[in-house]
């Protein structure tokens, strides 16, 4: 009999298990939360979480919500670009609905997993104090990738306080403070929005050009616009994308910026509405990459250099498994060779749901990738014969040639990638909802 293990009860996790659930499988899932949500469970403390206090996702709800649970069942008046209160509250509701709280254990740390001679898998955990060790048949991984986190490295030593924007939870306590705020993905320009709002000085430091992309184009959300044109090759879709915002922004000198110098989908866009209007109105001052620290004087590759009492590096998270031995399983600083994203070539009772950064929000994805895994399980699903060449072209051929850097080894464009797993499904496919969770619910 099937026995399977979950490990998460993220937005990727919690999805992972409804269907598994669906089609009878016994599950068992470990989340070191005390309730669902993942990394969208906020805390002024030190936790799974990377939001912050005012964090809204940057993908809007329409691409943002599962086929079997929409917003609007979940709550009217949810708007475009919700909170991160308004999600977590949205999963939780999620994992009432069906059913999912009686197969959690929370407050549950994995320490390790290793796949034994049979093939099965032995599984430690933690919970209060103590350890304990379980086996099961199936292994799915969903534990995020955004909570480890990267730090950059430059010559010399910062004698001020520097943190990561993991740790970065709201503006108040750097009041009046000089803040440099190091990258220009989302998280470095949300980051420096809300300092400027109470600081002395809030710097940014970028070391390349990037794109920044309004949250809307013509009154809609921005990836509504993007999404009806997903029928057009890659190449044309963002060759478009990038002219209407050049329309619209006009070039990155004009903030202070500088110009990108590579093509559209070599790095993830920036989405974000307020940098542009802070950098033109002094709030907010653009530097360019940092050579070396000396104290507290940071220097600049453009021969300038300021003092700064804060750094913020906004430079990313560490792919981790901490729970699987490094000559086992590392993805932390190589390329990623998993068929869809989630399979593996030589463990076929191994998978990974949510493991990807698409151009939009991940769960959408992680729906699909879970309902494939449901049915392989149960034997409704074969995988192909030359699963080992499939998941080497995932490395030779993803979907766009981006910059190579860590943050770009698990990039898929969202519609392209929701269309291939679709592939995989029958097409009258529906989710088989527990009629009597339902009525409960």
């Amino acid at each position: 009999m099937n026995r399977v293990c979950v490990i998460g009860a993220g937005p990727s996790g919690i999805t992972a298990i409804k269907n598994l659930l669906d089609e009878g499988i016994d599950v068992v899932a470990y989340d070191y939360n005390k309730d669902v949500g993942g990394n969208w469970i906020y805390s002024e403390d030190e936790s799974h979480s990377s939001v912050f206090e005012t964090t809204h996702i940057i993908s809007s709800k329409t691409l943002s919500q599962y086929q079997d649970f929409t917003f609007d069942e979940f709550e009217a008046g949810i708007p475009d670009y919700p909170s991160h209160d308004q999600l977590r509250r949205y999963f939780q509701a999620y994992a009432s609905r069906f059913g999912l709280y009686d197969v959690i254990q929370f407050q549950t740390l994995v320490k390790h997993c290793k796949r034994l001679d049979n093939g099965t898998w032995s599984v430690v955990t933690e919970h209060k104090g103590k350890t304990y060790s379980e086996h099961f048949t199936h292994l799915v991984v969903c534990n995020g990738h955004h909570w480890q986190p990267r730090y950059p490295k430059y010559p010399g030593e910062f004698t001020g306080e520097m943190l990561h924007s993991h740790h970065f939870k709201k503006a108040e306590p750097f009041k009046n403070k000089t803040v440099l705020v190091i990258g220009g993905g989302n998280s470095a320009c949300d980051v420096a929005v809300e300092t400027s709002r109470v600081t002395e000085k809030t710097s940014i430091s970028m070391r390349r050009g990037y794109r920044i992309v309004p949250k809307f184009l013509f009154g809609q959300p921005t990836d509504v616009v993007a999404n009806k044109n997903k029928w057009l090759p890659l190449k044309w879709k963002y060759f478009f994308s990038e002219l209407i915002v050049k329309i619209i922004n006009g070039p990155n000198k004009l903030y202070g910026l500088q110009e990108p110098d590579h093509k559209a989908g070599g790095t993830h866009p920036t989405v974000n509405d307020e940098l542009l209007y802070k950098l033109r109105h002094g709030k907010v001052l653009p530097k360019v990459d940092i050579e070396r620290f000396d104290g507290q004087t940071v220097y600049f590759k453009d021969g300038s250099s300021e003092d700064f009492d804060v750094i913020i590096a906004c430079t990313g998270f560490v792919l981790a498994h901490p729970f699987f031995d490094k000559d086992f399983l590392d993805y932390s600083d190589s390329k990623v060779p998993l068929y869809l994203k989630m399979l593996h070539a030589e463990y076929d009772n191994l998978y990974f749901i949510g493991m990807f950064q698409p151009l939009g929000c991940i769960w959408p994805g992680s729906e699909l990738q879970s309902k494939i895994v449901a049915r392989d399980i149960v034997g409704k699903w074969q995988r192909p014969a030359n699963i080992k060449e499939l998941c080497e072209r995932e490395v030779t051929h993803p979907h766009l040639k981006q910059i190579d850097s860590p943050r770009h080894t698990i990039t898929v464009d969202f519609a392209k990638f929701v269309k291939q797993l679709e592939r995989h499904l029958p097409k009258d496919y529906v989710s088989k909802e527990p009629k009597q969770v339902l009525q409960e619910a």
